[in-house]
């Protein structure tokens, strides 16, 4: 039930932040609140063209958390777990050091709570 539980909140953590980073790529104005904050408003177009990249990496990564409870047919290896729970130990640690405190107060938070999801995913395994 825990892992369930866990694998579903990062997966739809993963999903929300894939679409928060396609409308950063459709031009929303919420440029502060992501890629350190230094672009209020819409993003450039080097920025938007990444944050369209993201949206493929993090709807990728939304498979392995339903992998790891078995939801579906692919169950990632432990070091995929592993290493993705220290990639959103070092994202906290990174918006935790933003200089743009929108960035910090929403993204750091979430980061956390990937970090602990992939921990538990990671420990269950």
């Amino acid at each position: 039930m825990v892992v369930n539980l866990t694998a579903g909140l990062a997966a739809l953590l993963l999903v929300a932040i894939a679409v928060f980073q396609a409308r950063l790529a459709a031009g929303a104005p919420w440029g502060e609140y992501a890629w350190g904050g230094q672009h209020p408003g819409v993003l450039p177009t080097k920025f938007r063209a990444a944050s369209g990249v993201a949206v493929v990496l993090y709807l990728a990564l939304a498979l392995v958390p339903l992998g790891a409870a078995g939801w579906i047919g692919w169950a990632p290896p432990a070091f995929l777990l592993w290493g993705l729970t220290v990639f959103f130990v070092v994202g906290a640690l990174a918006n935790g050091a933003s200089r743009s405190k929108a960035e910090r107060a929403i993204w750091t938070p979430v980061t956390v709570v990937l970090a602990g999801c992939f921990l538990v995913l990671a420990l269950q395994g």
